[in-house]
């Protein structure tokens, strides 16, 4: 008997496990008819064909029970840590494959932005078995949950703050429509389609919400939605999101490298650097923390290495994913991380969304131009930076920038100076407790110098 993985527990038709490293999924005797469906219909065949569906492989048919293998999906990102378009393209993806699904007498059971990953560039549905019969004029049952994983969010941050996207943090199944509608300002009120999927819908579920102890209705008794009606209820909250846009401004390290205080000469040879990194150790897998908008990463990526790009700034992570969008970049994930305060375990028991450190560690990671921030903007000292990285990598390229460094000094032009113990010499000591030192890369016209580490067994 397999063990399903902690955040597949809720369905009762089917759960994820894990196989010698393997993800797949067993489907019950309850949930074949739908999976049966989805694969005579014609639906599994379109929307793998278009790459909205991860396809998969059958592995086991007991004639009631089976089990499929799906495409891998290298790192499970969650979409607290998404950019906005990130999020609008994986809303969009959601109304594709419900329409798909209705084209061919199916529908979405259920519309969570978990049910969406991204892989080298673009959103794809991971969920074979979120797909159930329609039953014709029916409503579509997800539409809430829709709302409140992907339109609440996508409007706060269109009209108030990018940072509003953390509440999805506190509230894993979407963002309560009428805190969405408090916060919003009101002159969306008079923009039709915000005011009817939105500030109407929640008044209405507001004014609905003891109905869920009565009595459950029966089903002649739900509401009638005829398919021209329910499609033009689709194709409304497709315009809507399609207009939504997210214009950065005044974000702290969007623009980083138009104004860095590297030489031509120095960012040439710290590419240089970090491409022989890459070249001797020859990672499966990398982490870029503190990543800005990329530039270092795509040099893994364009190595064909799984790769994410963590940075705190939700406008560099932005950039970085049209960049990769529009160019069609492989194997490179852009994330939203505060490294002080990473993702947490969370859901039941702490276990339905993993920690950052529990979806590690990898084979690789980059620290570049991040040790000064760590240690002197956020006191944290270098012999726990030291242990943190040693835990997720085994291979650690670091650049130590010092104190005489123009952005460390503007660092501390505000604050005093209460790190005696940050300096090169206090770096090496730390981290030689928990690595290897192999090379040490000054860079061409600064004071700063890049070094390899390798964890120490």
């Amino acid at each position: 008997m397999t063990t399903p993985l902690p955040s597949s527990f809720r369905d009762p038709d089917a759960y994820v496990f894990r196989d010698n490293g393997r993800i797949r999924r067993r489907i019950a005797a309850s949930g074949r008819p739908n999976f049966q469906m989805l694969m005579t219909s014609g639906l599994y065949d379109a929307l793998t064909a278009d790459g909205s569906l991860t396809p998969h492989e059958l592995i086991e048919d007991t004639g009631e029970a089976c089990v499929i293998e799906p495409l891998q999906i290298p790192f499970v990102s969650y979409p607290y840590e998404w950019s906005f378009s990130m999020l609008k393209d994986a809303a969009l993806l959601t109304l594709h494959v419900q329409t798909m699904a209705r084209q061919h007498g199916m529908t979405l059971k259920d519309a969570t932005a978990f049910n969406v990953q991204f892989l080298d560039g673009k959103p794809i549905f991971i969920d074979t078995t979120s797909f159930a019969e329609y039953i014709p004029d029916t409503p579509w049952d997800a539409y809430r949950q829709f709302c409140q994983h992907f339109l609440a969010p996508l409007l706060l941050i269109t009209y108030r703050d990018h940072r509003l996207l953390s509440l999805f943090r506190n509230y894993l199944d979407g963002i309560p429509l009428d805190l969405a509608s408090s916060l919003l300002p009101w002159r969306t009120r008079w923009r039709p389609s915000i005011y009817l999927h939105l500030h109407l819908h929640a008044a209405m579920q507001k004014k609905h919400a003891s109905d869920g102890e009565q009595e459950t209705p029966v089903a002649h008794q739900r509401p009638t939605v005829k398919q021209a009606q329910a499609q033009a209820m689709l194709d409304n909250l497709k315009n809507l999101i399609k207009s939504l846009s997210w214009q950065p401004a005044g974000t702290e390290w969007g623009d980083y490298y138009d104004f860095t205080n590297y030489s031509e000469e120095g960012l040439s040879a710290k590419k240089d650097i970090v491409c022989r990194f890459l070249d001797d150790v020859k990672p499966s897998s990398l982490w870029d923390l503190g990543a800005n908008n990329g530039l270092f990463t795509r040099l893994a990526a364009e190595r064909a290495i799984p790769s994410v790009a963590f940075d705190i700034d939700p406008a560099a992570i932005e950039k970085n994913y049209l960049y990769l969008k529009e160019n069609r970049l492989p194997c490179l994930l852009p994330l939203v991380c505060d490294l002080c305060n990473p993702s947490p375990g969370l859901g039941w028991a702490n276990a339905e969304r993993d920690s950052l450190a529990q979806r590690g560690p990898v084979d690789a990671v980059l620290a570049l131009a991040l040790i000064h921030h760590l240690a002197i903007s956020n006191n944290l000292p270098l012999p726990k930076i030291a242990e943190f990285l040693a835990s997720i990598a085994k291979d650690l390229l670091i650049e130590f920038v010092p104190k005489t460094d123009s952005k460390v000094k503007i660092l501390l032009a505000t604050r005093p100076d209460i790190f005696p113990e940050y300096d090169f010499e206090h770096f090496l000591a730390a981290f030689s407790q928990r690595f290897a030192i192999l090379k040490q890369s000054p860079i061409p016209n600064s004071d700063r110098i890049v070094v390899h580490l390798r964890r120490l067994a």
